[in-house]
């Protein structure tokens, strides 16, 4: 049966969930981005991506949240996984910009059958540097990395982007969610986010999801497994449940003081 959001979803390769989580959720998904950036002073909180994830109780809690995998096996059925996490968490007055890109140009997945949740921990608007898009560009062929230009300058998130005379700046919109609201979007889609310039935070997390039948053609790449069962067709390696520890993760609702 196709749902409401997955017709939405396909005829304009975005849709957005308004209060998705709670605020509660939202605040302590935006305080485990402080308590990551005390503990990572020399890593940027834009840059804060699965590998520093995948072992911690409060990413596992927060991925496996029943409400995000609600909405997430209306685009992929009942065995979902979890295959990487990425914090674009943009300070005030100095947040990097991200490039225009599509994101299934960088991964390693065969088929590329994912779907992406933009889980907004703060309010994300054009002040702060909200994500951008072009609906129906979801319909567009990857571009392949050559294709792209490389922008090293230490000022974007990534270091490669569509370059921008391929961009019909008549047709973006701005994707402006409040805490608890989440975004999902289509691997081809393109899309980038501004600076963030403003005196407020902007968190966001993305959380790239995949039926356990999709291959993860990375090695030592664990993802975490948060609904059915593992694809036996597949060699898929899956993270287990990291046991709370209050000397070493942060304190959440449900465990620890």
């Amino acid at each position: 049966m196709i749902t409401d959001l997955r017709k939405e979803y396909d005829e304009k390769g975005y849709v957005i969930v308004r209060e998705a989580i709670d605020a509660g959720l939202a605040r302590e998904t935006a305080a485990h981005v402080h308590w990551l950036a005390e503990r990572n002073p020399d890593i940027r909180p834009e840059k804060f991506g699965h590998n520093m994830l995948v072992s911690d109780p409060f990413m596992h809690r927060l991925v496996s949240d029943e409400r995000l995998v609600d909405i997430v096996e209306q685009f992929l059925g009942s065995n979902i996984a979890m295959w990487a996490a990425h914090y674009i968490a943009k300070p005030p007055r100095h947040g990097q910009k991200v490039l225009w890109h599509q994101d299934g140009s960088y991964w390693p997945l065969e088929p590329m059958e994912v779907t992406t949740i933009w889980l907004a921990a703060t309010e994300s608007t054009r002040e702060n540097g909200c994500m951008r898009l072009l609906p129906g560009t979801q319909n567009n062929r990857l571009l392949s990395r050559r294709e792209m230009i490389d922008v090293k300058d230490g000022k974007n998130v990534l270091e490669s982007g569509i370059h921008p005379s391929q961009i019909d700046d008549s047709q973006v919109i701005d994707l402006e969610l409040a805490p608890g609201d989440v975004s999902v979007h289509n691997p081809r889609i393109i899309h980038s986010s501004e600076p963030n310039t403003s005196d407020k935070w902007r968190i966001g997390l993305t959380l790239r999801y995949i039926p356990t039948s999709t291959r993860v053609m990375r090695e030592n790449h664990p993802s975490i497994l948060v609904r059915g069962r593992p694809d036996p067709a597949n060699e898929n390696e899956y993270a287990a449940r990291p046991v709370y520890d209050p000397a070493m993760h942060m304190p959440f609702r449900g465990v620890g003081a």
